[in-house]
């Protein structure tokens, strides 16, 4: 009763503050969502390993290999445009409640850990591996991890690359790139004409020239 109850009350408040109409055009995009997502789910049954997850319009999961794994969980939130890829023995694993917001590409064959909480902005990608271009091997990929911690905030347009690793409560500037280590509880300003800087969050950001 009390879930019930919790559930009207949060219909009633979101009727005040948008509207009636706004409302129900938004309850009915995240009912398409959570549909999107069990359809993804029953084509990759023996992938895909999850709760229930929001999977928005023109996004996609696509998993080129039986050993693929992809483990989502409670109330994961993709929206619009996103793509998700996993080939080899790929694995990637999402935690509870994180957003993932428009134009987001993760590209898998190796391990992309993304902890609890964690909020990425439109236009990121994410990379666990690099094209093996001066082909020193047979492999034509070089691959690598990438785990990005618990209530992590990524901003727009950023790129992290293989072998990075984030900890939890760290902020990445809009635009950055990243590669390697990156504490906990800090800010990562990086832009590709400039070093780049590790500050704790209590520092005042500057310009690096």
């Amino acid at each position: 009763m009390t879930i019930l109850r919790k559930i009207i009350c949060t219909l009633f408040s979101e009727f005040r503050n948008r509207g009636v109409y706004i409302t129900i055009i938004m309850y009915l995009s995240h009912l398409i969502g959570v549909l999107r997502g069990f359809f993804y789910k029953s084509i990759y049954y023996k992938n895909i390993k999850s709760s229930i997850f929001s999977l928005q319009t023109k996004s996609r999961i696509e998993i080129f290999n039986k050993n693929s794994i992809l483990n989502i969980g409670k109330f994961v939130f993709i929206r619009k445009n996103a793509s998700i890829r996993i080939d080899f023995n790929g694995e990637i694993n999402i935690g509870d409640n994180v957003f993932i917001n428009d134009n987001c590409n993760i590209n898998c064959v190796n391990r992309i850990t993304i902890g609890r909480n964690t909020k990425i902005a439109p236009n990121v990608c994410i990379n666990d591996h690099d094209h093996n271009y001066k082909k020193a091997s047979k492999d034509h990929l070089i691959r690598g991890e990438v785990s990005i911690g618990e209530n992590v905030w990524i901003g727009s347009n950023v790129v992290i690359l293989r072998d990075t690793f984030i900890g939890d409560n760290a902020v990445i500037a809009a635009g950055s790139v990243v590669k390697g280590n990156v504490p906990e509880n800090t800010l990562f300003l990086n832009k590709r004409e400039n070093r780049s800087v590790v500050l704790k969050k209590s520092d005042k950001v500057v310009n690096i020239k």
